[in-house]
């Protein structure tokens, strides 16, 4: 895993009326997905979590090619520790985990290959 806080070199400025325009795949428990790009198994999206969501909106899963995000607001945290706006995350290739966000959060993601559901 490597992180790094962007906090001193970035400063981030969500457009929201943009945001909005997204189109949106809502989950039903607080967790929405908006996909910008996807190429073959690779894929950038961004999730968007109100803070009323559920503890298990994300469903616990493994990154086949691993993970990266960069937190945009608010904060996730999963069994690797705690990021908040501004942090950058890169999780090895197969990879387990299980986020949630602490507060309205919006986070970009990228999988390199994918991702897989586990129990």
């Amino acid at each position: 895993m490597l992180y790094r806080s962007l906090k001193d070199l970035i400063s981030i400025e969500l457009k929201h009326q943009a945001l909005d325009q997204l189109p949106w795949r809502d989950f039903g428990n607080g967790l929405s997905m908006s996909r910008l790009a996807r190429e073959g198994s690779c894929e950038l999206v961004l999730y968007r979590i109100r803070s009323d969501a559920s503890d298990d909106a994300f469903l616990k899963h493994e990154h086949i090619g691993g993970e990266f995000y960069l937190v945009l607001k608010g904060k996730i945290a999963d069994e690797t520790g705690e990021y908040e706006e501004g942090d950058v995350v890169f999780l090895d290739r197969q990879s387990v985990h299980a986020p949630r966000a602490i507060g309205d959060t919006v986070v970009l993601v990228l999988w390199p290959d994918g991702v897989r559901i586990v129990d």
